[in-house]
Order: C-alpha cells, then structure tokens, then sequence
C-alpha cells in the first residue's frame, strides 16, 4: 500500500535512543541513521530529525513511541523539549533560585520567583497551575508573570503552599512542565521542662538523645559540651547522628562529665533553637562490647545520579571502630571518599551502586555487624512505568492531518516525575472537518452581516464551494466567498435563513459540513430618554421603550455618570418602572447630585443599544461664601462676599441679615442698593444702632427659592454716638413730705449708643421759669428723689429725662406733671357706723364718714377678735363698705377704721362690737318620701332638730334639675311638704337643705325621680 504523505517528529535527545530500540530508521540531513549511527549522533545533541516512508512498511498507521527505559534515569533524563520549567525561590533576596526537584524544600521569607523557562526557536503562552487549579494572573496583584516566571509577592504558609506546574502552548499545542512542590520550613523551640540527668559507669557508651522540636525542612545537628560546641568531624569516640540528633559516646571518659545541650538549625527556616540541658554523671568503671546504637533502614531506595547516605554507630569499651564493606564481596566503589567512621556517602548513585551494605563496630571485646535486608535499590527497577498506553507505545491509527501536534509523555513514580515530549506534523491527507467544523448555528439580526467559516484541514489546500439546501450558491453583492474559504452574507434579510453546506475537496477526497443560519429582528430603542431640567425635591421618569424580536430576551440596565445603577438592591431614589419592552427609570425626590448623564442600555443576546440624557437638576443657590465687613460707621457697615453655587439656576437676590445680643434670631436688615440683585456682591448697611456687636450673613435668592445662608462675619461694634431715645413712662409722686419721687423706664443697652450712659433729671413748680437739673450717672437708674423742706405736699412739678453718654446730650423727654409728697391723715374716720349683717363666719360693716382729712384717698379698717390674735384687712379709695370672711361662729368680734396714704396711717375710729351667728344644722332632712302623680310630685320630711350651738330651723329649700350638669331650680317653704309642678320628660335630680340665720344646713342625698313614660 503507497503511503501518500510523511511525518516529521521533533524529538528529545533524552529519549532519542530509546526511540531507535523500535526498530524505526530515521532520515537527518545526513540521511539515514541506524540505531547503533543514531547513538553517536545523539551525543552531538541533535535536536531534529525526520521519520521518513520505509519501503517495508506494510500499515497505513502511523505509530508514534515513548518508550520508558527500564531504569527511570536522573530528572535530566527526559529533557522537556521544546519547553521545560522549573521553580525558584529567594529567601530574603529576589536572586536566588530554588531548582524544581519534586519534594524540593526552600525556607521562603518575603518573596518567591516559579520560574518558567520557554526554549527561545518556540514562542508561545505560558500558563501556571496550583494543585491543579489555573492561577487568574490578571486578577491578583499577589502573583506576576515576570518574562515566564511566576513571582509570588508576600508568600502565606495556607495560601501558597503546594504543587505548581507551568504550562507552554503555542500554534502545534500544549505541554506541562515538571512539577515543583513549595514548601514552608520552620522550626519551634524545644519544651522547655529541665531534663533529667544521666548517670553510667567509667568505660561504657550512652546515648544523649536529643528530642527534635516540631520542624519541617531539613536539619542539622550540633551538641554544645559546657558551652562549647563540639566538634567531631575527627572523632571517633563520639558520634552525632544528623537522622536524629542524637549524640553517642562509646566510651565515656572522666573529663566527659558536664552539662549537654543539643542545637538544632534549619537552614531554610534560617532558626537555631537550642535544648535543655543533660548533665552527665560518672558511677565506675567497666569494659564492654560494642553495641550499634544507630542503623541505617533495612532497605534503601534512591533515584539515579542521587546520594545516599547510611549512619552507624556503636557504644563499648574500648571504644569500637567503625568499617564499611559491601555483603556480596564486591569492593567499595571509588568515588566514596570515606570508608570508615560512622557515615558511609554514596555519591551519584549508579547501577553499579546496588546491593547489600555492612557496617562493622569492633573493639578487644568482640565486634557487632549491622547490614541492610535488601540493600540500596534504583528506583524503578526491573519495572515499567505506570502511566502507559500498550506497554508504553503510543499508537495513531489512521493518521491524519487534525493528529498534528505536540505530544507528551509522563513518567512517574513516588520518587519522581519526568516528561519527554515530541511534535508531530501529518503533511498530506484528505479534507477533514473534525478539528475545525462549521459552525452549528448562527444567529444573525435583519440587516446585519455574518461569516460562516470553513476551515477544513487538508494537504495539500481542498477547494471550498458553498450551497444552501440544494442550491449552489453564487458571489454577488451580498454573498462573497472570501480567499480562507469562509462564507460572508451582508444586508441579511429573513429570507437568508436556512442551512449553508461547505463542500471541501482536494486529490485524496471531498468532506462536507453544514451549519444553520437564524435570522432575528433587530432591536430598536423606540421612545429613548431625552434631556430633562429638574427642580429639586420632584420626581421625573425616564423612558426607555424598545421594539424587539420576540424570541430573544431583553435585558435592560441604566448607568449615572458611567456607574452602572444596580436596581436590584433597591437603591434609593431610583426605580425601574414599565411593562417587559420598557426600562423607564423614575428619579423620585431627586436631588442636585442626581445631575449628569443617564444611559438607558438594552441588550440582548445579539446585539445591544443603548440612548442617552442629560439631567439638570435645578436646585436653590448654594450659601454665599467668604462674608466680609469692609468699613463701618455708627450706623452704617459696607460688606462684600463670594457668589457660591447657583445649582443651575442663576442668582436673581442677595439679601442681607444681621444678628445682635439684643436680638432674636437672625433679623433681616435695610442696604443700599435696597434691592441687591444677582450680580451685585458688595452692600452697605443701614440703621444700625451705634456701640452695638453685630453679625452679618448673606442669603442668596433664585427662581427654585431662597438658598442656605452664608457663616457668619467676624463679630464687631458699631462706633458711638449721642444717644437719640429718650426715656418713657415718665412718672412718680408719693414719698414722704418734702418728697419729690420721679420715676422713668430706663433706655435698654441697645440705645445707649456709648459708654458712659446716664440720665439727666430736669424739673420746676408749676408756673415756674426756672428749671432744676440733676445727673444720675447710673446706667440702671429708673428713679430720683428729691428732697427740700420746702416743699408743700401734694405740690404741681414739671418733670423731662434725658439721656447722654460720652459723646454728649441727647434727647430730653416730653414735660409730666409730677406731685410731690403727702402728709399723713390727722383725723379718725367719723360718721355712722353700721353691720350691715353678720354670719357665722363673716360680717359686713359700713363705714359712713363725715369727712376725709389730708386728701386720705383709702381706709384702713381693722378687726380684733376676744383673746385672740388681730387682723387686718386694707381697701382702696373711697370705699365705705367691706366683708369680712374667715370668721369663727358664735364669737364677739370688734372692729375700728383708720384713713391711710403714702404717706402714713392716721388715727382709729371709736371700735364697733358684733356676734357671728350659730353654724347652720348640721343634719340634713331625712325620710324623704315622694309620689309622683301626672306632672305633680308631692315631697314629704321629717323636721331637722338643731343643737344647741346650730342656729335654729327657719325653712327648707328644694332644688331641683334634669341633670348634674344643668341649672338648678330652688323652690323654698317654710313647712315640711311640698308641690312640684314640672314636666317630667326626663328624669329629675332632687335635694333638700335647712335655712337658719346661719346659712344654709347640709343638704339631704340626691333623689332620682324617673321620667314619665308616654306609653
């Protein structure tokens, strides 16, 4: 069978000769190689070579091969070309690097580089993993791709601990590089208990065990004898084994009595931590046989090119020696340096290596043998790696051109992992669309455009025609078939849908493939939203209604100012209104920082659109800004501001207020200009009241309403001035004789206009030209007197008040008329004097006098009472008649008057004797009886009998009413029966009282007298 194409394999030498072992002859630009030729080719590193078309090859498959060498070879052994990766680290530095061996283990500190490293003839990406998981480099500042490294920034023991692994792909594939595993070291301290002490004989070894703290990350161990470390590289009598730390002594001598301290450093932990202290003590003295204290494992496994290392040590007395031999005869290998001593090293381990070890302790005593069971062992011998397809042979049946590409091989065992990796290139084959088919479906929208793309593979190039159904289909203006085959229809129209077929054909063969073409309408934004001026504290709504294709979802979503507004968390203010083809977006309450740009976007799963406004949100101005006063005067005080913000509405009034001590609250104030518009920023107060501590503040005024005001200016006063307010309420009179008492409101602070205040007191007799002045320099002064001997009481006097401070006079106020003092009454009240009627706790007296001496314009009348205290009761003006209450029942009280005036009290009147009447009965009526007959109801009582300190029984009253609340009617009789003539349409509340000269008595219970039915 002719083999119409060939391949061409790009190989790693790592795995070249194991290649040849197939039985595969290989062409180089030298031509064709054997295997025993291709052995010392591949020594020269050869990186390319061809597999050619052999003259016996009887199948049509193409068979591709990893083959694993029976023995895994050292971690070089399978160079990953074309990639490889491998990892670093820097502990404390970002230099120094950390190679890839799988469990490798680096103390990190701050800053950790995985470095991949790509084979320069290969571009391509790179991609890192995480236990497996794809690390996002895009979305973490804590990992960066530094040219193929990856640099971990502040590594964390939880966060980045684990397995990492580099992926390279390019335009033939993807490959994965070896594995690197992160590790953090640390070390804790040791328990800090004291450790017991240790006592054996002269001549016999003991162990001193250590007791390794929790670690991870290799150690070394270090013993410090009496704080001095020792040093036993020479020593053959003590031993410390880096497995445990343990130190061994196979003989102890006098002078190794002390203190033992272990030290335990980890290199990557950059920690040294130290035990407590073993004190060794001394019993006697004794020979013995050796004793091997450490062992190596029974079986020891290492990987090719690796090291090994076996401890063995023993106690006795004398102290033993320690050789080394192998179990099977053979001879130690050269390249190990050390033969005897406790610790045989085995460099590079090899083939050769394999087999059983001996260590051997003797002394004049005898001699002990510890050896391994198995001995050291290759890993991987004698087996076949794991991960394999028949016997590690990958085959490609049936090749063909989508079989192109880059292969990899993965070997590993607990040990290890290693990759080889090789490319393959398929040159001729018929046309096949498994790779890259057509696509399935595509959606489309009326009027837009779409390319189908067929891209089959196929060697040489097929040739690419189009149908839809059964129609071959022709280039026009709409439909074009572009150079790489693909499909492009513009303009699409509803009748463009259907199924397009490509048909692909080259010399081998034809292949076709189809895909669906769905046409949809397109979406239209029907009502967009337009631009809007807003007032603050209104609602507005935005529309946003679209036509659209039925069959696709709509999505609708609003952004402010390029913020996408998220409705979904019910944001306040805005709200989605409409019904499924309509976004509109309602702004309720809005406010000026809702001002900008809103864009109403509609998508669907074809396409998108989106349509725009601008809202003003008009608002009243901001508060003025940086008030200051420029000059003042008395009265006066120019100020200047800053305009603030006019919220899109442009100033149109200033207006100007001002805050006193005197005052409450902000007061608006007069300026000139009296109207200050918009575009004025300076103004002058006006009527301000002098030596007063003002503040000023600005409000500004547009067509929204009257804005927030400014701060206010800096505190300060006015200038002085000569007061203008003149004192009020001019008055006084009374006082004593001789007495002139002029009184007046005094001026509040606000008008003093200066320090200095006071009052100027001016007055002159009726008639007179001459006036009298005096000065009170008080400023809380509201009252002067003047005295003068000669004055006649109840005298006429002109009086005025002015005020001044010190600026001068001010105004006086208008003229009073003023009487001077008077003199006291001279004369007792004289006349008739009567009680009118007297009670058992009150009296009424009049009082007729004849005259009233000395102007005397009230009475004072006063009452005694027998052995008992006096009171004293006064009346004003001409009055001649007074009730007395408060008085006992029964008791003799005597009563006199005197006249009184400003000026004093005169002389009593001849006293006046009267008896208070008896307390009225105290028992109200009782067995009452009542018959109600139409609109009549007759009353009978029994008789109140009185005591002997009650007033006597005179009459009864009857009050009655409809209820508590109305008015009461009192029908009173001397008997004890009465008639009631009163239309009972309700009911009727009725009581019944004694009358005595005393009052009236206790009243009897109420009486309910129900309504008469009309039924």
């Amino acid at each position: 069978m002719n083999f119409k194409s060939y391949q061409i394999i790009h190989l790693s030498v790592s795995y070249l000769i194991n290649f040849l072992k197939n039985s595969w002859a290989l062409v180089s630009p030298h031509g064709f190689l054997t295997p025993q030729r291709a052995e010392t080719a591949a020594s020269t590193r050869q990186e390319s070579w061809e597999v050619s078309p052999i003259p016996y090859l009887k199948s049509i498959f193409f068979t591709l091969i990893f083959s694993i060498h029976p023995l895994i070879k050292s971690p070089g052994f399978f160079s990953p070309f074309p990639f490889f990766c491998k990892a670093s680290v820097a502990p404390g530095t970002r230099d120094q690097h950390l190679g890839m061996d799988p469990g490798a283990l680096r103390s990190i500190k701050s800053y950790q580089t995985i470095t991949a490293a790509i084979t320069p003839r290969f571009g391509g990406n790179r991609e890192w993993k995480q236990n497996g998981t794809d690390i996002d480099l895009t979305m973490s500042y804590h990992y960066r791709l530094v040219g193929g490294s990856l640099a971990i920034n502040n590594p964390h023991k939880n966060q980045d601990i684990g397995t990492y692994q580099c992926l390279a792909t390019n335009s033939f594939g993807t490959i994965l590089s070896r594995k690197a595993k992160l590790q953090f070291a640390y070390l804790e301290n040791f328990e800090t208990r004291p450790r017991s002490p240790v006592s054996v004989r002269e001549g016999q070894g003991v162990v001193l065990l250590c007791g390794t703290p929790p670690h991870h990350g290799a150690l070394s161990y270090t013993w410090i004898f009496n704080n001095n470390t020792l040093d036993l590289r020479e020593d053959s009598r003590r031993f410390v084994s880096q497995a445990t730390g343990n130190l061994y002594l196979a003989k102890v001598e006098p002078w190794d009595v002390g203190n033992y301290t272990c030290a335990v450093s980890s290199a990557q932990a950059q920690r040294q931590v130290w035990g407590s202290p073993t004190a060794l003590t001394l019993r006697g003295d004794g020979e013995s046989t050796p004793k091997i204290e450490v062992r190596f494992p029974e079986t020891t496994y290492a990987a090719k090119g690796s090291s090994v290392r076996l401890e063995c040590f023993a106690l006795g007395n004398p102290v033993p020696s320690i050789s080394w031999k192998r179990s099977d005869g053979n001879s130690l290998a050269k390249k190990i340096q050390h033969k005897t001593g406790g610790v045989l090293e085995i460099p590079n381990v090899e083939e050769d290596d394999e087999g059983s070890y001996e260590c051997m302790a003797g002394n004049t005593r005898g001699i002990n043998i510890a050896r391994e069971k198995d001995g050291v062992q290759l890993c991987g011998a004698g087996e076949v790696s794991q991960i394999q397809i028949e016997n590690g042979t990958l085959l490609i049946p049936m090749l063909n051109l989508s079989d192109s590409g880059l292969y990899q091989c993965v070997a590993e065992n607990k040990y290890d992992t290693i990759y080889a990796n090789a490319e393959l290139r398929v040159i001729a084959a018929a046309p096949d669309f498994s790779r890259n088919p057509v696509k399935k479906l595509s959606v489309v929208q009326v009027g837009g455009e779409v390319t189908i793309g067929c891209k089959p593979s196929a060697s040489p190039r097929a040739v690419v025609s189009w149908r839809k159904g059964s129609e071959v289909l022709r280039q026009n203006k709409r439909v074009v078939l572009l150079e790489d085959g693909s499909l492009r229809i513009s303009n699409i129209t509803k009748a463009d849908a259907g199924v397009y077929i490509c048909v692909a054909t080259n010399q081998f063969g034809t292949a076709r493939n189809s895909g669906n073409l769905i046409v949809k309408e397109r979406t239209v934004i029907t009502i967009p939203p337009s631009d809007t001026d807003a007032t603050v504290g209104e609602s507005i709504v935005l529309p946003c209604q679209v036509s659209h294709d039925p069959s696709l979802d709509l999505v609708f979503w609003w952004s402010f100012n390029g913020q996408r507004i998220d409705l979904s968390r019910g944001i306040h203010h805005f709200e989605r209104i409409g019904r499924e083809s309509a976004g509109d977006l309602m702004i309720r309450n809005i406010q000026l920082h809702h001002s900008g740009k809103y864009v109403c976007m509609v998508q669907t799963s074809l396409d998108s659109q989106s349509a725009a406004a601008d809202i003003i949100v008009r608002g009243p101005p901001g508060p003025p800004e940086d008030v200051k006063v420029e000059h003042v005067s008395s009265t006066t005080a120019g100020l200047s501001w800053k305009p603030g913000v006019d919220n899109n509405s442009p100033v149109q009034i200033y207006s100007v207020q001002t805050r006193t001590p005197f005052s409450v609250g902000w007061q608006a104030v007069a300026t000139a200009p009296e109207v200050i518009n918009g575009r004025t920023l300076k103004a002058t107060v006006v009527d301000l009241s002098p030596w007063v501590e003002y503040e000023f503040r600005v409000v500004a005024s547009n067509s929204v309403g009257i804005g927030e005001p400014s701060r206010p200016s800096a505190l300060l006063r006015t200038k002085a001035a000569v007061p203008v307010v003149a004192p009020t309420n001019i008055s006084g009179g009374g006082g004593s004789r001789s007495e002139l008492v002029i009184t007046w409101e005094p001026v509040s602070e606000e008008l003093q206009n200066g320090e200095g205040f006071g009052y100027i007191v001016m007055f002159r007799p009726l008639g007179s030209t001459t006036w009298t002045k005096a000065v009170v320099a008080s400023v809380e002064s509201s009252k002067y007197i003047y005295r003068n001997e000669s004055i006649t009481p109840l005298s006429p006097f002109e009086v005025k008040v002015g005020v001044y401070n010190n600026e001068g006079e001010g105004t006086l106020s208008s003229i009073s008329i003023i009487y001077s003092g008077e003199d006291e009454p001279q004369m007792a009240p004289a006349g008739d004097k009567k009680i009118l009627y007297s009670s058992k706790s009150s009296l009424s007296a009049c009082l007729l006098p004849s005259q009233a001496s000395n102007c005397w314009n009230t009475m004072n009348c006063l009452f005694f009472v027998l052995e008992s205290t006096a009171g004293k009761v006064r009346v004003s003006g001409n009055v001649t008649a007074k009730n007395i209450t408060g008085l006992r029942a029964n008791t003799v009280y005597f009563a006199t008057v005197r006249a009184y005036n400003t000026a004093g009290t005169g002389p009593s009147s001849t006293p006046v004797n009267v008896t208070t009447k008896k307390s009225p009965p105290s028992q109200p009526p009782a067995n009452i009886a009542w018959k109600l007959t139409n609109s009549k109801i007759c009353l009978n009582w029994e008789h109140v009998k009185t005591m002997e300190n009650e007033s006597e029984v005179l009459g009864y009253k009857i009050l009655y009413r409809q209820n508590r609340h109305s008015k009461a009617h009192i029908l009173e009789t001397n008997n004890t029966s009465a008639e009631l003539l009163v239309p009972f349409e309700e009911d009727y509340l009725i009581e019944i009282r004694t009358v005595s000269d005393g009052g009236d008595g206790s009243s009897s219970e109420e009486i309910r007298i129900p309504k008469i039915s009309s039924k």
